[in-house]
Order: structure tokens, then C-alpha cells, then sequence
């Protein structure tokens, strides 16, 4: 007599065990979003703390002298006062002084950019011997104060006939830029595939086509994203140009904003209305290459 085999089915999950899951999930969501909702709370609380300033700049650009004497900075213009913007762009020569600044911040940003990625390729890529010496005496460098390099930096456009010209600044800015530049870049470029390179090289690529047909292509978002912070960075540069440029024909629009400021009396809707036109050119600068820093970003946090 033979007995079949009995099979026990497994016992059927409860009504409970089966819901704990998705119960588990929702409040995972739920906790998610509460803490999305948070962090969107605080930028937006930090973000119009910034404004505020900008908000009073722009409050106090359009109100008359008596009105703001009388009633203070944060009240509302009762009339659209435009004669501060007219002064401030016929004392300062806002046309000359806004080309000064482009040019200047321009030409750093250009040269810091590439003198970076020069830098940081031989020290990245090369492999040279010191390298992580030389990396922290760009760090060094970085961390120097304007007031320590103000007088040697004088002395030096003193002795080779560049003070009071533009190309004095736009060289020192390089200089400065360019060390944090390197340091960034050299950190990044030490993390590239090597295989990539042997690639290149088995295909007798040289060093320079490396450079320019393997590297750059892929670190240009980084590139990208120094060249905006550094005509940002240079554009709002106050202390070496006003030591540097001591013409009125050459001077940026940061000096030149400093220059609406007497010893005993001060033109407050003047250099509120100079202070915002200043702004501008740098806010569209910004707006327009936002998305290429965007990019920039986006593409350094993927790799």
C-alpha cells in the first residue's frame, strides 16, 4: 500500500502582514515630503533675507533727499525721484566706467580660466614631481589677504611702468584667480580616467591635442562654471583698484561708486541709485549664463 506524499501549502499571509509594507512606504513618502517641504520653508525664509537689502537699495534709488532726511529708509517714496540715476551716470561717466569694468573683469576671466587649466593639467595629469607641494602653495596663495599683497604689488607696477593702467589689475586678478582655479581643477583633472589617456597616446596624440581634443571637452562645465565666478568675483573687486587706478579715466565702477562718498556729507538716494545700475550689468551677466552654470554644476556633481 503506498501513501502519497501530503504537500502543506503555506499558511496565506495575514490581512495585517500583507499591508505592513505599503503602510511602511507611505510613511516613508509622507516623511519625505514633510522634510522637502521644510528645507523649501528655509530657502525661501534665507532667500528673502537677502533681498531685503537689495529691496531697501532699490527703495531709497528712487526717493528725494528731503523725503529720505524726513522719513527714514524704509518708508515708500511718495513720487518717482530720478535724479540721483541722473547725477550719478553724468559725475562718474557711468558709459566709461561700466567698459572699464567689462573689460577688466572680462580679459581675468578669460586668462585666469586658461592659465588654470594649464596649470591644473601638468599638475592633474602630468604628474610632476612636488605636486602635492605646488597644490598647497596654490591653496597658500589663495588664502592671502589683499592687505598683505597691496604694497609689494604697488611697488612692482611702480618699477615696471604698469601703475594706473588697466593691465596692472587685469594681471594681478589673474594671478589670484588663477591659484584657486588651479587647485580646483587639479583636484578634479587627478581623478581622469586613465585609460582615456592611453587611448590618446596609443593614438599618437601628443600632449597638446591631449590637452585640447581629450581634456577639455570634458572639463569644460567646470570651465564654464570658473569663468562666470571669476568675471562675478573680479567685477566686485574694490581695494587693489582703487590702490592701482588713480585716473578717473580708468578707474572701475566699484571706485568710481566709492568716489559719490565725501568726508562730512554723504548723497544717500545718489549712491543707492549708483549702487543699483552698478548691479545690473553683473545680474544680467548671471541670468544669461545661468544655465550654462547650471550645467557646470550639474555635470561636476554626476561625476
Amino acid at each position: 500500500m503506498t501513501t502519497e506524499p501530503v504537500v502543506l501549502a503555506p499558511p496565506a499571509p495575514s490581512r495585517g502582514t500583507a499591508r505592513t509594507p505599503v503602510v511602511q512606504r507611505t510613511r516613508d513618502r509622507n516623511h519625505r515630503g514633510a522634510v522637502r517641504w521644510v528645507v523649501l520653508a528655509a530657502a525661501v525664509v534665507v532667500a528673502v533675507a537677502m533681498m531685503v537689502p537689495f529691496a531697501i537699495m532699490l527703495l531709497n534709488a528712487f526717493k528725494a533727499p528731503g523725503e529720505y532726511s524726513a522719513e527714514g529708509p524704509l518708508s515708500l517714496p511718495s513720487s518717482l525721484y530720478t535724479d540721483g540715476l541722473v547725477a550719478f551716470w553724468q559725475r562718474v561717466d557711468y558709459p566709461e566706467k561700466l567698459l572699464n569694468s567689462t573689460l577688466i573683469a572680462g580679459s581675468v576671466a578669460v586668462l585666469a580660466t586658461l592659465v588654470s587649466l594649464l596649470n591644473a593639467y601638468a599638475l592633474g595629469i602630468g604628474r610632476i614631481r612636488g605636486r602635492m607641494w605646488v597644490v598647497a602653495l596654490f591653496l597658500l596663495a589663495n588664502m592671502l589677504p589683499q592687505e598683505a599683497l597691496v604694497y609689494p604689488l604697488y611697488f612692482l607696477a611702480k618699477e615696471t611702468g604698469l601703475y594706473n593702467t588697466q593691465l596692472s589689475v587685469i594681471i594681478i586678478f589673474t594671478v589670484i584667480q588663477s591659484a584657486f582655479g588651479t587647485y580646483l581643477l587639479a583636484s578634479v583633472l587627478s581623478t581622469f580616467p586613465p585609460s582615456v589617456l592611453e587611448a590618446a597616446a596609443l593614438d599618437g596624440a601628443s600632449s597638446w591635442q591631449v590637452l585640447w581634443r581629450v581634456v577639455f571637452p570634458i572639463a569644460r562645465p567646470t570651465l564654464s562654471v570658473l569663468l562666470i565666478f571669476f568675471f562675478i568675483w573680479t567685477w566686485n573687486e574694490f581695494f587693489i583698484p582703487l590702490v592701482m587706478l588713480i585716473d578717473n579715466s580708468t578707474q572701475t565702477i566699484p571706485v568710481a561708486l566709492a568716489s559719490l562718498q565725501g568726508d562730512r556729507l554723504m548723497d544717500v538716494p545718489t549712491i543707492n541709485a549708483g549702487a543699483l545700475v552698478s548691479l545690473l550689468p553683473a545680474v544680467v551677466f548671471f541670468l544669461v549664463f545661468q544655465r550654462t552654470l547650471t550645467r557646470g554644476i550639474t555635470a561636476g556633481a554626476v561625476k
